[in-house]
Protein backbone atom coordinates (compact mmCIF):
# COMPACT_ATOMS: atom_id res chain seq x y z
CA UNK A 1 0.00 0.00 0.00
CA UNK A 2 1.16 3.52 -0.79
CA UNK A 3 3.38 4.92 2.03
CA UNK A 4 1.57 8.27 1.76
CA UNK A 5 -1.07 6.69 4.00
CA UNK A 6 1.50 6.15 6.76
CA UNK A 7 1.35 9.88 7.53
CA UNK A 8 -1.70 11.09 5.58
CA UNK A 9 -2.37 14.31 7.46
CA UNK A 10 1.14 15.66 6.92
CA UNK A 11 1.27 14.49 3.31
CA UNK A 12 -2.02 16.27 2.59
CA UNK A 13 -1.19 19.51 4.44
CA UNK A 14 2.29 19.71 2.93
CA UNK A 15 1.12 18.56 -0.50
CA UNK A 16 -2.17 18.82 -2.38
CA UNK A 17 -3.86 20.84 0.36
CA UNK A 18 -0.96 23.12 1.28
CA UNK A 19 -3.02 26.13 0.18
CA UNK A 20 -5.43 25.38 3.02
CA UNK A 21 -2.67 25.05 5.62
CA UNK A 22 0.06 26.99 7.40
CA UNK A 23 3.01 26.17 9.62
CA UNK A 24 6.67 25.23 9.48
CA UNK A 25 8.89 22.72 7.71
CA UNK A 26 8.19 20.20 10.46
CA UNK A 27 4.62 20.95 11.54
CA UNK A 28 1.51 22.24 9.79
CA UNK A 29 -2.12 22.87 10.60
CA UNK A 30 -5.22 23.46 8.58
CA UNK A 31 -5.80 27.20 8.41
CA UNK A 32 -8.32 28.66 10.83
CA UNK A 33 -11.87 27.86 9.86
CA UNK A 34 -11.01 24.40 8.52
CA UNK A 35 -10.84 21.23 10.62
CA UNK A 36 -8.59 21.86 13.67
CA UNK A 37 -5.88 19.34 12.81
CA UNK A 38 -2.11 19.36 13.38
CA UNK A 39 0.31 17.21 11.41
CA UNK A 40 4.05 16.58 11.66
CA UNK A 41 6.68 15.61 9.11
CA UNK A 42 8.08 13.11 11.63
CA UNK A 43 5.05 11.59 13.34
CA UNK A 44 7.23 9.78 15.88
CA UNK A 45 9.19 12.87 16.94
CA UNK A 46 6.90 15.85 16.31
CA UNK A 47 8.46 19.27 16.06
CA UNK A 48 6.41 21.92 17.83
CA UNK A 49 9.09 24.58 17.32
CA UNK A 50 7.66 27.66 15.68
CA UNK A 51 4.01 26.63 15.93
CA UNK A 52 3.18 29.44 18.36
CA UNK A 53 3.03 31.85 15.43
CA UNK A 54 0.21 29.79 13.89
CA UNK A 55 -1.73 28.66 16.99
CA UNK A 56 -3.58 30.71 19.58
CA UNK A 57 -3.82 30.01 23.30
CA UNK A 58 -6.80 27.80 24.07
CA UNK A 59 -7.07 26.29 20.58
CA UNK A 60 -7.74 22.56 20.45
CA UNK A 61 -6.28 20.34 17.75
CA UNK A 62 -6.56 16.70 16.72
CA UNK A 63 -3.43 14.89 15.59
CA UNK A 64 -1.93 11.43 15.24
CA UNK A 65 -0.44 10.39 18.56
CA UNK A 66 3.23 9.93 19.26
CA UNK A 67 5.07 8.28 22.18
CA UNK A 68 5.69 10.40 25.24
CA UNK A 69 4.34 13.40 27.05
CA UNK A 70 3.12 16.68 25.61
CA UNK A 71 5.78 19.35 25.03
CA UNK A 72 5.95 22.54 27.06
CA UNK A 73 3.06 24.85 26.30
CA UNK A 74 0.67 22.05 25.31
CA UNK A 75 -1.68 19.74 27.19
CA UNK A 76 -3.01 16.36 26.10
CA UNK A 77 -6.75 16.48 26.72
CA UNK A 78 -7.79 13.15 25.26
CA UNK A 79 -6.37 10.12 23.45
CA UNK A 80 -8.19 7.30 21.69
CA UNK A 81 -7.33 4.53 19.20
CA UNK A 82 -8.53 4.92 15.62
CA UNK A 83 -8.52 2.63 12.60
CA UNK A 84 -7.46 3.69 9.14
CA UNK A 85 -9.55 1.80 6.59
CA UNK A 86 -8.95 1.66 2.83
CA UNK A 87 -11.31 0.63 0.03
CA UNK A 88 -10.48 -2.79 -1.41
CA UNK A 89 -13.65 -3.88 -3.22
CA UNK A 90 -15.34 -3.20 -6.53
CA UNK A 91 -17.97 -0.53 -7.15
CA UNK A 92 -20.41 -0.43 -4.20
CA UNK A 93 -24.13 -1.00 -4.80
CA UNK A 94 -26.12 2.22 -4.54
CA UNK A 95 -29.47 2.35 -2.80
CA UNK A 96 -32.66 2.51 -4.81
CA UNK A 97 -33.40 5.89 -3.21
CA UNK A 98 -29.98 7.35 -3.92
CA UNK A 99 -31.66 10.36 -5.52
CA UNK A 100 -32.52 11.51 -2.00
CA UNK A 101 -28.90 12.62 -1.58
CA UNK A 102 -28.28 16.29 -2.33
CA UNK A 103 -24.94 17.92 -3.16
CA UNK A 104 -24.28 20.47 -0.40
CA UNK A 105 -22.87 23.84 -1.34
CA UNK A 106 -21.95 27.11 0.33
CA UNK A 107 -25.61 27.82 1.03
CA UNK A 108 -25.75 24.80 3.33
CA UNK A 109 -22.65 25.70 5.38
CA UNK A 110 -24.59 26.75 8.50
CA UNK A 111 -26.76 23.62 8.36
CA UNK A 112 -23.68 21.41 8.03
CA UNK A 113 -21.92 23.06 10.95
CA UNK A 114 -25.04 22.72 13.10
CA UNK A 115 -25.33 19.02 12.27
CA UNK A 116 -21.63 18.47 13.01
CA UNK A 117 -22.01 20.25 16.36
CA UNK A 118 -25.00 18.04 17.20
CA UNK A 119 -23.42 14.72 16.19
CA UNK A 120 -19.65 15.20 16.71
CA UNK A 121 -18.34 13.18 13.73
CA UNK A 122 -14.80 14.45 14.33
CA UNK A 123 -12.94 17.74 13.90
CA UNK A 124 -15.06 20.02 11.73
CA UNK A 125 -14.97 23.73 11.00
CA UNK A 126 -17.09 26.19 9.02
CA UNK A 127 -14.71 25.94 6.03
CA UNK A 128 -14.27 22.16 6.14
CA UNK A 129 -16.79 21.67 3.28
CA UNK A 130 -14.36 23.53 1.00
CA UNK A 131 -12.00 20.52 1.19
CA UNK A 132 -14.11 18.34 -1.09
CA UNK A 133 -17.58 17.19 -2.03
CA UNK A 134 -20.27 16.99 0.64
CA UNK A 135 -23.60 15.26 0.23
CA UNK A 136 -26.58 15.28 2.56
CA UNK A 137 -30.10 14.06 3.13
CA UNK A 138 -32.89 16.40 4.22
CA UNK A 139 -36.15 15.96 6.06
CA UNK A 140 -37.98 19.00 4.78
CA UNK A 141 -35.65 21.92 5.45
CA UNK A 142 -33.69 20.03 8.10
CA UNK A 143 -30.33 18.43 7.25
CA UNK A 144 -30.42 15.02 8.95
CA UNK A 145 -27.38 13.22 7.52
CA UNK A 146 -24.19 14.07 5.62
CA UNK A 147 -20.84 12.75 4.50
CA UNK A 148 -17.98 14.35 2.63
CA UNK A 149 -14.30 14.52 1.80
CA UNK A 150 -11.39 15.91 3.79
CA UNK A 151 -7.80 14.80 3.05
CA UNK A 152 -6.58 14.70 -0.54
CA UNK A 153 -3.47 12.73 -1.44
CA UNK A 154 -2.21 11.73 -4.89
CA UNK A 155 -4.44 8.80 -5.83
CA UNK A 156 -6.37 8.83 -2.54
CA UNK A 157 -9.31 10.74 -1.10
CA UNK A 158 -10.52 10.57 2.50
CA UNK A 159 -14.19 10.20 3.39
CA UNK A 160 -15.02 12.15 6.52
CA UNK A 161 -17.76 13.99 8.40
CA UNK A 162 -20.12 11.00 8.23
CA UNK A 163 -22.98 11.65 10.63
CA UNK A 164 -26.71 11.16 11.15
CA UNK A 165 -28.93 13.18 13.45
CA UNK A 166 -30.44 11.45 16.49
CA UNK A 167 -33.85 10.04 15.61
CA UNK A 168 -32.82 9.33 12.00
CA UNK A 169 -30.32 6.52 12.53
CA UNK A 170 -31.05 3.03 11.29
CA UNK A 171 -32.47 4.23 7.97
CA UNK A 172 -29.36 3.54 5.90
CA UNK A 173 -28.46 7.18 5.33
CA UNK A 174 -24.76 6.80 6.21
CA UNK A 175 -24.43 3.72 4.01
CA UNK A 176 -26.12 5.55 1.13
CA UNK A 177 -23.93 8.64 1.38
CA UNK A 178 -20.66 6.77 1.82
CA UNK A 179 -21.47 4.46 -1.12
CA UNK A 180 -22.20 7.51 -3.26
CA UNK A 181 -18.88 9.14 -2.38
CA UNK A 182 -16.98 5.90 -2.97
CA UNK A 183 -18.54 5.53 -6.43
CA UNK A 184 -17.64 9.10 -7.36
CA UNK A 185 -14.07 8.75 -6.10
CA UNK A 186 -13.53 5.49 -7.94
CA UNK A 187 -14.84 7.13 -11.10
CA UNK A 188 -12.12 9.79 -10.67
CA UNK A 189 -9.44 7.12 -10.29
CA UNK A 190 -9.04 7.73 -6.55
CA UNK A 191 -8.90 5.12 -3.79
CA UNK A 192 -11.21 5.97 -0.87
CA UNK A 193 -9.97 5.76 2.71
CA UNK A 194 -11.25 6.90 6.08
CA UNK A 195 -10.58 7.00 9.81
CA UNK A 196 -12.96 5.65 12.44
CA UNK A 197 -12.76 5.29 16.22
CA UNK A 198 -11.92 1.74 17.24
CA UNK A 199 -14.80 1.64 19.73
CA UNK A 200 -17.35 2.76 17.13
CA UNK A 201 -18.30 -0.82 16.28
CA UNK A 202 -21.43 0.14 14.36
CA UNK A 203 -19.51 2.39 11.96
CA UNK A 204 -16.65 -0.11 11.59
CA UNK A 205 -19.11 -2.86 10.69
CA UNK A 206 -20.80 -0.59 8.13
CA UNK A 207 -17.53 0.31 6.44
CA UNK A 208 -16.37 -3.30 6.39
CA UNK A 209 -19.66 -4.41 4.86
CA UNK A 210 -19.37 -1.74 2.18
CA UNK A 211 -15.86 -2.80 1.14
CA UNK A 212 -13.29 -1.09 3.40
CA UNK A 213 -10.53 -3.03 5.13
CA UNK A 214 -8.42 -1.95 8.08
CA UNK A 215 -4.91 -0.94 7.05
CA UNK A 216 -3.47 0.15 10.38
CA UNK A 217 -4.40 1.28 13.85
CA UNK A 218 -3.03 4.42 15.39
CA UNK A 219 -4.22 6.89 18.00
CA UNK A 220 -5.56 10.39 17.89
CA UNK A 221 -4.76 12.96 20.52
CA UNK A 222 -6.65 16.13 21.30
CA UNK A 223 -4.07 18.80 22.21
CA UNK A 224 -4.72 22.18 23.80
CA UNK A 225 -2.33 25.09 23.29
CA UNK A 226 -1.75 26.56 26.76
CA UNK A 227 0.92 29.11 25.78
Amino acid sequence: MNPLLDNPFWNALAGAQARHACGTDGARRFARGFSPILAFADAEQPSFAGLDAFCSAGERFHCDAWPGAAPAGWRIEHEAPISQMVWHASLPPLAANESAAVRLGAGSADLMLELADATRPGPFGPRTPELGEYWGIFDGERLVAMAGERLHLPGFREISGVCTRAGYTGRGYARQLVALLVARQLARGETPFLHVARDNRRARDLYTHLGFAQRRETAVRVLVNIN
